[in-house]
């Protein structure tokens, strides 16, 4: 097997890289492929270069030829061969490509219920094709897997609104803008305006935090105790982008085109330290014993 998967997760800088170490090595290279699949996917409507519908066209058919086990790209046969061990459900990839052509012909939402679709289709569907890579026990956990996608998306917006706007797009719903009074216009101005934002506008993204961080509580409420160890992946990415969204408060949403960021010690840290409160509070798996630790 080539490392295709494991090099692009390493270049894209993702904060989820953490995460992924902790895994045994097999469910690594999983997550590895899983991940980078959904990359690919997603610079599809995001790069020049992406190919757009064509693009997602073009992998979506690699994706059914990974199924049938006829793959044509190094990428492909890394997600074939995660198939044949783990039961990743064909209508996750589906609903991920639908979440990116979203992309490719919405630029507003006008209610949060539409948003939400958006959310639960480009992070929640990665979420439940990731747990059939963790393993568990309890069907509660796709909830579990629902809701922090939701989370991880929601603050994935409030950091890059400079970006997004940058591609045309604007996350924010617009009947939360008529709530705080504020026009399009006014929020787009606000967000290429280097410096924290102020006013109606920091109410505005206060108000988007807050719902971010129920959805980061109902996830924490939903997870079975059965199934902590195994979702300690997710608990770290959870914990990583949680940190992640307290550092863009405190600093009072800032906005232009700086992105907030955590630095790699950090990262680790709040790794190291999700690790430890999982193993005080998690079930060990039915029968007893306790699952093995990341291999090289």
């Amino acid at each position: 097997m080539t490392d295709a998967a494991a090099q692009l997760t390493r270049q894209s800088d993702t904060s989820f890289y953490y995460a992924f170490l902790l895994l045994p090595a097999e469910k690594r290279r999983a997550i590895y492929a899983l991940y980078s699949f959904c990359r690919v996917l997603d610079d599809c409507v995001d790069e020049p270069d992406g190919g757009g519908e064509e693009g997602l066209g073009r992998w979506m058919d690699e994706v059914g030829r990974a199924y049938g086990g006829t793959p044509q790209t190094d990428l492909g046969r890394e997600l074939a061969t995660t198939l044949t061990r783990f039961p990743i459900p064909r209508a996750c990839f589906d609903e991920i490509t639908a979440g990116c052509r979203m992309d490719l012909s919405i630029s507003r939402y006008a209610t949060f219920q539409d948003l939400r679709l958006y959310c639960r289709r480009v992070a929640s569907a990665v979420g439940l094709a990731s747990i059939e890579i963790f393993g568990y026990e309890n069907p509660i956990t796709c909830g579990y897997a629902v809701e922090l996608g939701l989370a991880l998306q929601l603050t994935n917006i409030l950091r890059d609104l400079a970006s997004d706007a940058a591609r045309g797009r604007l996350y924010l719903p617009l009947e939360d803008l008529a709530r705080f009074q504020l026009a399009e216009a006014d929020v787009l101005s606000a967000i290429a305006t280097p410096g924290p934002a102020a006013g109606a506008m920091a109410a505005l993204l206060r108000f988007q935090a807050d719902r971010a961080v129920a959805h980061y509580e109902s996830a924490r409420a939903l997870l079975p105790a059965e199934d902590r160890r195994s979702m300690l992946s997710a608990e770290v990415m959870g914990a990583v982008y949680r940190s992640l969204l307290d550092e863009i408060v405190a600093r009072g949403f800032p906005l232009g085109p700086a992105r907030v960021r955590l630095s790699k010690p950090r990262k680790a840290w709040i790794a190291a330290r999700t690790l430890v409160r999982n193993r005080l509070t998690s079930r060990p798996p039915a029968g007893g014993t306790v699952a093995a630790g990341p291999t090289p």
